[in-house]
């Protein structure tokens, strides 16, 4: 455990940049890398090495959390490529997109007030089937097409819907 910290998270646990990953491969890495570097491996070490140790842990946690979430790691390999999403700024939409966002917000409204949970179902089932095409259109906008101003797009786009879905979420709880 000596050494300067790893330059990003996909270096840290030895896989290739990428937005198509993986997952038990990450899963593997992860515990690989944690079984190495765990605190309470060095709880009988001197302060300084307990400290680093703490600090690798911490990375690790992130690592794995941010390349964990599609979503997540699709704005972390923009920002690596020099891409920012400017998810809190940038909020223009296509207007098809926009419509399409009325329209579910309604939906979740009116079903909300009605106590409708097969429509809120309905409506975040549909929701996620968007959801599942964008992060397919992600994968190919970053790793096939290096379009970054499209995945910066899409992870905008993946924003709103998560909000929404996070609406629904709220609904649905008694």
């Amino acid at each position: 455990m000596t050494g300067a910290f790893t330059r990003n998270h996909f270096e840290l646990l030895g896989l290739t940049p990428a937005y198509a990953l993986d997952s038990s491969q990450l899963e593997l890495r992860y515990r690989e890398l944690q079984g190495r570097i765990h605190p309470d491996r060095f709880a009988a070490a001197p302060e300084a090495e307990r400290r680093l140790a703490m600090q690798w842990a911490t990375l690790a946690n992130e690592a794995y959390r941010t390349l964990k979430d599609p979503v997540a790691r699709a704005r972390y390999l923009l920002s690596l490529k020099g891409f920012e999403t400017d998810e809190e700024t940038d909020t223009s939409m296509p207007a098809d997109f926009l419509m399409q966002q009325m329209e579910w917000r309604e939906g979740v409204a009116e079903a909300r007030v009605a106590r409708d949970a097969a429509r809120l179902a309905s409506l975040r089932a549909g929701i996620g089937e968007e959801r599942a095409e964008m992060l397919r259109q992600l994968e190919r906008a970053i790793d096939r097409d290096s379009n970054y101003g499209a995945g910066c797009s899409l992870v905008r786009k993946l924003r709103f819907l998560d909000k929404l879905d996070e609406e629904i979420e709220e609904a649905l709880s008694p």
